[in-house]
């Protein structure tokens, strides 16, 4: 009975399993081993589990349809984080059941709203943590590539129309079932994503970084889960030099581009990267917001600061990048950044960054810049127009499907969004959050951008002293955040959407 025989969610939960043995041979190594015995017994318990359900359901042909697949995709986000946090009941760890799951869908969905402090718990957790936190990344990487992308979800019903989607297949493409192809492409993306974490590991280490250190750190960039395994920010021991590693780290969750070309929708020329709208619109976002903060300075007649000029720009850089991608990185530079510019309340500049997103099909949260890019486009085709309005638009036919149909399904999601962001924060405020904390709270996780709500200096805030009803709240608009509202719009309606 080979892997492709096997239900998508069945392999999900054996692989869920398989890797709680690396924490628990970490905890062994280190000498905990009543956390090693909790990992290692319950990736046993799982493995097991996965076995069994894979052995009953061995004989039922494996579903193929569009909606079959992405009823298994979301169950994913709602049956791994419980078993990923069943280590951390099992480890004897002051962890309550909510606590537990909170921590674990934070991570999963790329979010690392962490509770606690990093340095409360052992290093195992904060290594289970961050490793949790990359198979996430790994896994919306591959599902959008397999799943969402042909079926016109996730960003490609902004730049392609059905037609387009399915040449994008070619006839061998077309025959494969979805879960073929998600087999197919973890296979191409997991030596590309391995590789940059890899990398980015041993360049901070040499950088100055402690090995774990640098490894938490890598996992956390890769992934954009922004998880860290200290408290006061990141690249505190290899300074600017780690910050440029981890920058150009980041810069891979700007455009989808950045992925091989037989994994992109779309333009496929050999200058794609080149001309891609998405990196373009990053870089001029990312340096426009240094530019702002940089000019503030003097605007808000700030204080004389002790940061150099170059210092103030550069943390201008760094910040912007970090929560354009829904990471959410602080730094010693980006602490620089906000002095230099003397803001008192830095979160709707925050919070902008965070909403717009990083590239469609990448690890980041948020709107996504693609969207922002069809309906900059949109807009400017109408200016155009009141000034000529027997005009032609120009740009070629895909040009002309991103600022007509692709802005039209880019503020569909965006009034969703928007209507999520709405409901979210009153039902915060009703289970007693003042309304300033419930948007901070609401907008971190719809967007994915978990530090976003404690890095807030003007609002104080912790995910440790929320309910079990708030964490609720904000688990399900992680995951409305991470899949984006049209693949669940389609899941619960699926004659809304065509496939």
């Amino acid at each position: 009975m080979g892997a492709r025989n096997l239900p998508l969610l069945v392999i999900l939960i054996a692989l869920a399993g398989l890797s709680m043995l690396l924490p628990a041979a970490h905890a062994s190594i280190m000498g905990d081993h009543a956390v090693a015995r909790g990992f290692f017994y319950s990736g046993l318990a799982v493995v097991l589990l996965g076995a069994m359900v894979g052995i009953a359901t061995a004989g039922r042909p494996a579903e193929s349809s569009a909606r079959a697949q992405l009823v298994a995709m979301v169950a994913g986000y709602a049956v791994l984080p419980p078993i990923f946090a069943l280590p951390l009941g099992q480890a004897h760890l002051d962890i309550g059941l909510a606590e537990a799951w909170f921590d674990m869908q934070a991570a999963f969905t790329t979010t690392g709203a962490m509770p606690r402090n990093p340095e409360a718990f052992p290093a195992t957790i904060t290594l289970w943590r961050a490793l949790v936190g990359w198979m996430g990344g790994l896994y919306i990487l591959v599902m959008a590539s397999a799943i969402l992308w042909p079926f016109g979800l996730g960003g490609s019903e902004i730049v392609t129309a059905g037609a387009d989607r399915a040449a994008h297949l070619g006839p061998a493409g077309a025959q494969k079932s979805a879960q073929d192809r998600v087999l197919e492409i973890g296979v191409m993306i997991f030596p590309i994503y391995g590789g940059l974490t890899l990398a980015l590991w041993l360049l901070l280490a040499l950088a100055g970084e402690s090995s774990f250190v640098a490894l938490i750190t890598a996992m956390g960039a890769v992934s954009t889960s922004g998880i860290t395994a200290q408290a006061g920010g990141v690249a505190q021991s290899s300074g600017i030099l780690g910050e440029v590693l981890i920058v150009i780290a980041l810069s891979f969750a700007l455009s989808r581009h950045m992925m091989p070309m037989r994994l992109q929708m779309g333009r496929k020329s050999r200058g794609a990267r080149l001309y891609d709208p998405e990196l373009r619109l990053g870089l001029v976002i990312v340096l426009l917001t240094s530019l702002a903060l940089f000019i503030y300075h003097w605007i808000g007649r700030t204080p004389p600061s002790d940061a150099t000029m170059a210092r103030a720009i550069w943390g201008g850089i760094v910040l912007g990048l970090s929560y354009l991608t829904t990471t959410g990185f602080d730094s010693s530079s980006t602490q620089t950044a906000m002095l230099w510019a003397g803001l008192q309340s830095p979160g709707l500049l925050l919070m902008g960054l965070a909403i717009m997103g990083g590239g469609a099909a990448t690890t980041a949260g948020g709107l996504k810049l693609l969207r922002i890019y069809a309906l900059m486009r949109h807009g400017e085709r109408e200016l155009e127009k009141l000034v000529h309005p027997h005009s032609l638009g120009n740009a070629g036919q895909e040009a002309r499907f991103i600022r007509r149909t692709g802005a039209q399904n880019a503020w569909v999601l965006f009034m969703l969004f928007a209507l999520s962001i709405a409901i979210g924060t009153a039902a915060m405020t009703l289970t007693g959050q003042s309304f300033d904390a419930a948007l901070a709270f609401v907008v971190a996780a719809i967007t994915n951008t978990g530090p976003l709500a404690v890095s807030l200096p003007d609002l104080p805030l912790s995910y440790g002293d929320l309910g079990e009803g708030q964490m609720a709240i904000l688990g399900a608009l992680m995951v409305a955040g991470r899949l984006e509202l049209l693949v669940l719009l389609a899941v619960l309606a699926p004659s809304s959407w065509r496939f």
